[in-house]
């Protein structure tokens, strides 16, 4: 058993020794390992950047009540489609009532007091014109007429404004739009304090969402021109995704940014319009919007193709038959699976683009 053994042991040696002779040319005989690779071609590249929306009418209204009193009547229904001057409530007001009777009765107690003061000065002026009594009876009856028709005056315009606040007793819409919610109902006691409903006119909708200082900065200068009226007028058309993931059909335009930074959150707003004659936005709802950036020359490679080493990006670029670590400054794009390259490529360039966590700087390697 020994000498079987002794012998195994040498021709294992002998196997050993074959493979490890050198070649012709004096180094070790080793097969490189294949890798896929990608060569380097500038593109423009689109990005987007998302952020969440509220979505508010272009006219949101609420709907309160001028007059204290009781709701006698609802005209309409939550989610209904009114017109401007539409009827929507009718409040009972006792006190919009007994004000219109007093005034009513203010002005002929006014009318009669006018016609008695008429009266005496048409019995004194002919009397004063004969001097049997003097000029100044005249006068005093002749101002007490005019008292009289100022009096009168003031009571028209008691009851004007009696009629108009009994005219608030019926609740009517601003604006065209859709209702809102509805709280109360029939019998309720309301005043100016509550809000029976809101009207929102979606014929455009906008669309608010906020930045901070530094991606303010960032957005603006992205965009042509020298002041923010001419970027904003330069800015691209923005895509909106609702709740739902169903994506807007039509595209919206930012109207305005403000021109402060809120110091409480650090952020400046923004507002979008977008057409909604089909009435598919409704106000108070949410979603995304997109805004595309274009970025020129850039390189777009695998995300796979990178890895991360102290918070910088590299990849692996092929230099004859090895590669070299490479560090790249690098954009998400919105499919998740691809950067864009901005600094660190060139035209030509010949990157590995997948198996690179079994690469390290100097492997030689077999392109694929």
């Amino acid at each position: 058993m020994n000498v079987k053994n002794l012998i195994w042991g040498a021709a294992a040696l002998l196997v050993m020794i074959s493979c490890g002779k050198k070649s012709d040319t004096g180094g070790s005989v080793t097969a490189s390992q294949e890798y896929p690779t990608m060569t380097i071609s500038m593109q423009n590249a689109e990005l987007k950047t998302i952020y969440p929306v509220t979505i508010r009418g272009k006219e949101d209204i609420e709907i309160r009540p001028r007059v204290e009193g009781f709701i006698d009547a609802i005209y309409i229904d939550e989610g209904s489609v009114v017109k401007k001057g539409q009827s929507l409530f009718k409040i009972n007001s006792p006190q919009s009532e007994q004000a219109m009777t007093t005034a009513q009765a203010a002005l002929r107690s006014a009318e009669a007091q006018v016609n008695t003061a008429k009266l005496n000065v048409d019995r004194i002026a002919p009397l004063a014109e004969k001097g049997i009594v003097s000029k100044v009876q005249l006068e005093t009856h002749q101002n007490t007429y005019t008292t009289a028709l100022a009096a009168k005056a003031q009571a028209e315009a008691s009851l004007t404004n009696a009629k108009a606040t009994l005219g608030w007793t019926n609740v009517s819409s601003p604006v065209d739009g859709v209702v809102g919610a509805i709280p109360y109902r029939q019998g309720s006691l309301v005043d100016k304090q509550n809000v029976l409903t809101t009207v929102a006119n979606t014929s455009n909708v906008f669309a608010y969402f906020s930045l901070n200082e530094k991606m303010l900065a960032e957005f603006l200068g992205n965009l042509e021109g020298n002041t923010q009226a001419e970027k904003i007028k330069n800015a691209p058309e923005i895509t909106l995704t609702l709740a739902d993931g169903t994506v807007y059909p039509e595209k919206g335009k930012i109207e305005t940014i403000t021109g402060t930074v809120n110091v409480t959150t650090g952020t400046a707003n923004f507002r979008v319009e977008f057409p909604n004659a089909q009435g598919m936005l409704r106000s108070g709802t949410s979603g995304t919007i997109s805004i595309p950036r274009i970025l020129e020359n850039v390189v777009t490679i695998p995300q796979k193709a990178t890895f991360a080493q102290q918070d910088k990006i590299l990849v692996y670029k092929v230099q004859g038959d090895s590669v070299v670590q490479k560090v790249i400054s690098v954009v998400p794009l919105p499919d998740g699976k691809n950067y864009a390259v901005t600094e660190g490529l060139e035209q030509g360039d010949k990157v590995v683009t997948d198996g690179i966590v079994t690469l390290f700087n100097g492997k030689k390697i077999t392109v694929k």
